[in-house]
C-alpha cells in the first residue's frame, strides 16, 4: 500500500453536529479523524458520481452570485414572450 501524508487542520462545526459526529464515531469504534476523513471521502465520491451522471450540474452554480442579473434576464425573456406581434396574427 502507498504512503499517505496527513495534514493537521482545525474545523469549526456547530456543537450539535460535533456531538452527533463524535457519538457516531464512538459507536463505530473510530477516532474523529478517521470518521471525518471517511465522511469527506464519501461526500467527494458522491459528488463525482453526480457530476458524471449530470455533467451540466458542474456549471449550475456559476451564476449563483449573479442573481440580480439572472432575474433581469428572466424578466426580459418573459416580457418578450408576453408581447404579441400583430403582424404575426394576420
Amino acid at each position: 500500500m502507498g504512503t499517505f501524508l496527513f495534514m493537521k487542520t482545525t474545523l469549526e462545526l456547530p456543537d450539535s453536529l460535533f456531538r452527533r459526529a463524535k457519538a457516531t464515531a464512538a459507536r463505530r469504534g473510530q477516532t474523529m479523524a478517521t470518521f471525518v476523513t471517511s465522511a469527506v471521502e464519501a461526500k467527494l465520491a458522491a459528488d463525482e458520481v453526480a457530476a458524471r451522471e449530470k455533467p451540466w450540474m458542474e456549471f449550475a452554480g456559476i451564476l449563483q452570485d449573479e442573481r440580480a442579473e439572472s432575474q433581469r434576464m428572466l424578466q426580459k425573456v418573459e416580457d418578450a414572450c408576453e408581447r404579441v406581434d400583430s403582424e404575426d396574427w394576420r
